[in-house]
């Protein structure tokens, strides 16, 4: 049995308090202590990622499979159950590059508390790892919840003026969803207790075995849990508080991991365990998905905070993961799921460079404020490239692979539905609102002096790090779309 899914959970967590004591004896000692921790995490999930894409498990079966019994009473069912397939295996990879990219830019942009921020930053990514590996439902709750505690501090430690206001509401809307959720999962085990039936917290051995009438209730239960999560409209506006008022390494985390645990909940359990109840309803979720694409591309183009419009681009880059993952459903076309599970890919790597670079301009200019920032080619020459190259990636703008992905789920959607060809509409209006931007604050004119800094080219190397992947995996797509065929098929088959 192999134990390399527990020292990708465990390293982090473990990691933890000795990044706490490393840096509050030296600084930069403990900054380079983390990043060598991370970059360890980092080999693991490459690892991992490459056995998946290799030797894909099944539809249906999961690789570097972990199993011990977690409390010993047998008819409760809880087990230390740990497993990856071509779902999982693209966010592990994404989320540990993520937090090496995050420590990289966090020794400019924060400046206070280091020790406990470092940290935090490794108990947040031991956590994300257990959500992305965990095949028993009540281990995969657990997680899901530790995951909340860091964020939490991130946002009212380090964030901007009103981050008490927006630690709240992340907490309160993020718990209540998911304290939802649990209670759905714990309608199946009692729901399951009848003679004929084994009650189980365990993911495989519920899959296909849920009987279709009690599969209702915890779609509804997961779904509130997951949309708040993903976030879909109208369960988003914790959202762009907690990104406006986050420090930038953090919203990086936010939209390129933490988001991906909606999405990866749909997949897993929404699709996975209910699928006969998500088959009878999934042209609610195809529209709910169309819904907050629109929402997010038509919202950002009214702000004039530069990351509060990468933040309603999140919501619309998410809602193209439901649309695409309930279009496989309808139309049997497997492109949805696979675009799904691309998108979030690389709307982690796309969206994650423009939060951090948001972070820079304000340390630079002083401002985030789109009108204020003119010149840019001018006064921020290698910022300005930077934000141009950022921006053809959220817009998925050829040759980034982002382009791929929104490709793949939207002729699904247009497979399942002819009138969902609109959804082409909203990669417009999102590459509409960059080019807008990009007009008013890289092509105008230089207004004042705010430009006496510029990204160093050691920066722009760490941006390159975000963007150089989405433009290799345009060529090649297959390492992700692979192993994500057998989920797919899997997941269509499953109803």
């Amino acid at each position: 049995m192999s134990f390399v899914l527990s020292l990708l959970v465990f390293i982090p967590l473990v990691a933890a308090p000795l990044v706490y004591l490393a840096t509050r004896a030296n600084k930069k000692g403990g900054i380079y202590f983390s990043a060598a921790v991370a970059l360890l995490v980092l080999l693991i999930s490459a690892y991992i990622f490459w056995g998946v894409y290799s030797n894909p498990p099944l539809p249906g079966q999961y690789s570097f499979v972990e199993k011990f019994s977690w409390i010993s009473v047998e008819s409760v069912g809880l087990n230390y159950f740990l497993g990856v397939d071509g779902l999982s295996s693209p966010l592990l990879f994404v989320s540990s590059l993520l937090t090496v990219l995050v420590i990289v830019g966090s020794r400019k942009l924060i400046d206070t508390h280091e020790p406990e921020y470092y940290a935090l930053l490794f108990l947040f990514e031991g956590a994300i790892m257990g959500v992305f590996t965990s095949l028993n439902l009540i281990l995969f709750y657990v997680f899901w919840e530790i995951v909340l505690i860091p964020m939490f501090f991130f946002i009212g430690v380090w964030g901007g003026p009103r981050r008490k206001y927006a630690a709240m509401k992340f907490i309160i809307f993020t718990y209540a969803g998911s304290t939802i959720m649990l209670l759905g999962f714990l309608y199946v085990y009692l729901g399951m207790q009848t003679p004929g039936m084994t009650p189980s917290f365990d993911i495989p051995a519920l899959a296909g075995h849920i009987p279709v009438a009690l599969q209702y209730l915890p779609l509804l239960a997961s779904f509130i849990g997951f949309a708040v999560k993903l976030p879909l409209f109208p369960f988003h506006t914790w959202l762009p508080d907690a990104h406006v008022e986050a420090p930038a390494p953090i919203s990086v985390l936010l939209a390129g991991v933490l988001l991906k645990m909606g999405g990866y909940g749909f997949l897993r359990i929404s699709i996975g365990l209910f699928p006969n109840a998500s088959a009878q309803y999934a042209w609610v979720f195809l529209a709910l998905g169309l819904i907050s694409m629109f929402y997010g591309a038509i919202a950002a183009v009214l702000q004039k905070d530069l990351k509060k419009m990468i933040a309603f681009t999140s919501i619309n880059h998410m809602g193209f993961v439901l649309f695409g993952a309930y279009a496989t459903l309808i139309s049997g076309n497997l492109l949805g799921i696979q675009g799904a599970i691309f998108q979030m890919f690389t709307h982690g790597l796309a969206v994650g460079s423009l939060f951090m670079l948001s972070g820079y301009i304000h340390h630079q200019a002083g401002t985030r404020e789109i009108p204020l920032l003119k010149g840019m080619k001018s006064t921020m020459p290698r910022t300005a490239a930077v934000l141009v190259l950022g921006s053809a990636a959220a817009m998925g703008l050829p040759p980034f692979s982002s382009f791929l992905a929104e490709f793949m789920v939207i002729v699904a959607g247009i497979s399942a539905y002819g009138v969902a060809a609109i959804s082409i509409l909203v990669p417009v209006i999102t590459a509409g609102y960059f080019l807008w931007t990009i007009k008013r604050t890289v092509l105008s004119e230089p207004e004042g002096g705010h430009g006496v800094h510029d990204l160093s080219w050691g920066d722009v190397a760490a941006f390159a790090a975000y963007l150089v992947p989405l433009v290799v995996l345009i060529v090649f797509s297959y390492l992700i779309l692979t192993p994500a065929l057998p989920v797919a098929e899997f997941l269509r088959g499953a109803r």
